[in-house]
């Protein structure tokens, strides 16, 4: 199999998103800003033909390699990629699912650190979005507004005086923003709560996704928390709606937690403990069964239950369990059968043994 070498660097790295880090990391795996933008002299991604996509994916090109501070991205042309390659993006984040399955020129251009990726041709003809590890939103918008106005002075976007930045889908227009959130909530699970505060979210128009967005299945208790409606409502605005809720929903996760240490704690240490072992000694295992489990152990360590591993060790083996990672660290194809035994390699190298993942760089 013929890897993109531009991604062989990223293969041992934590992203930006799983580095455990940043404020209330514990509970908050990430803060994400996403800006829909689309140029002024193009139609919409669902009305052009191969000759307008190749005509934008070369224009934003040009436009970003001559945008201030924006030379060293790392720009991959998305078609040419292997499919393992695809969602080896997709799997960090980097990219979207839309993108990666979609059809004809499209593009990513990823900051070295990536902490943000500049997609093209994906819904819409450019989608920026930045990540900041925890519950950092602020500075979040404050990075991702920089980059937009470096492209903005090169580039002219679709905009009306009205409504505000024209998106393909009615629902982004006005701000083209989606701010998100991602936490990771294993008690409100357990103690059967979850829903119940789902429900509370939607009332207040907040979105509730899977770890890979919309349409996406809820992983090792990963949840994304959105805005769902841009129009009629600015930046700050938006911000402070999923920021003010975010706390709360903080606070009931903690208070979870508490409970079950106060009335269930052998119940909770012997998931606790059975999980560890599980990941410690399987021969093979799938990566649904290995999120479940990494996350009663993420919660473990947490609450002081397992002290033999840390959770940026942790965190990244959420990613490098996923299928492309896998084969990506393999350096060759593997079936379903042959990932989940590698997988169970990859997890006894790292917990079984107590050896310490690589340095994030």
């Amino acid at each position: 199999m013929d890897f993109s070498p531009n991604l062989r660097s990223l293969t041992d790295r934590c992203g930006e998103w799983l580095r455990g880090s940043g404020p209330e990391s514990d509970i908050v795996i990430s803060s994400r800003i996403r800006l829909a933008r689309n140029l002024a002299n193009f139609p919409f991604i669902r009305r052009c033909t191969d000759h307008d996509r190749l005509a934008i994916e070369q224009s934003l090109r040009d436009k970003l390699n001559a945008a201030e501070n924006m030379s060293d991205l790392m720009y991959l042309n998305i078609g040419q990629l292997e499919t393992v390659d695809r969602q080896f993006l997709v799997e960090r984040q980097l990219i979207s699912r839309e993108l990666a399955e979609a059809e004809g020129a499209r593009s990513v251009a990823i900051d070295v650190n990536e902490q943000y990726s500049l997609m093209i041709n994906e819904e819409d003809h450019l989608r920026i979005q930045l990540m900041k590890s925890g519950l950092d939103l602020e500075n979040a918008w404050a990075q991702i507004n920089d980059i937009d106005d470096r492209i903005e002075s090169c580039v002219d976007y679709a905009f009306h005086e009205r409504l505000g930045y024209l998106t393909a889908c009615p629902t982004n227009v006005g701000t083209g923003m989606r701010v998100s959130v991602m936490l990771h909530l294993p008690a409100l699970v357990i103690t059967q709560q979850i829903e119940k505060v789902f429900r509370s979210l939607q009332k207040i128009s907040l979105a509730v996704r899977g770890l890979y967005g919309e349409g996406s299945q809820a992983m090792g208790d990963f949840y994304q928390i959105s805005n769902q409606i841009t129009l009629g409502r600015s930046e700050e605005e938006l911000i402070t709606q999923v920021g003010d809720v975010v706390p709360v929903i903080i606070e009931y996760e903690r208070r979870a937690r508490d409970f079950l240490i106060e009335k269930s704690h052998k119940d909770l240490h012997d998931r606790v403990s059975r999980a560890y072992g599980l990941l410690c000694t399987a021969q093979t295992i799938s990566s649904e069964e290995t999120m479940h489990l990494l996350s009663s152990v993420r919660m473990g360590v947490n609450l002081g239950l397992i002290d033999s591993v840390d959770i940026p060790v942790v965190n990244q083996l959420f990613i490098q369990t996923q299928p492309a990672h896998l084969q990506k660290i393999r350096g060759s194809e593997l079936g379903s059968d042959d990932r989940n035994i590698e997988r169970a390699i990859h997890l006894q190298r790292f917990l079984g043994k107590g050896d310490e993942l690589p340095e994030n760089n």
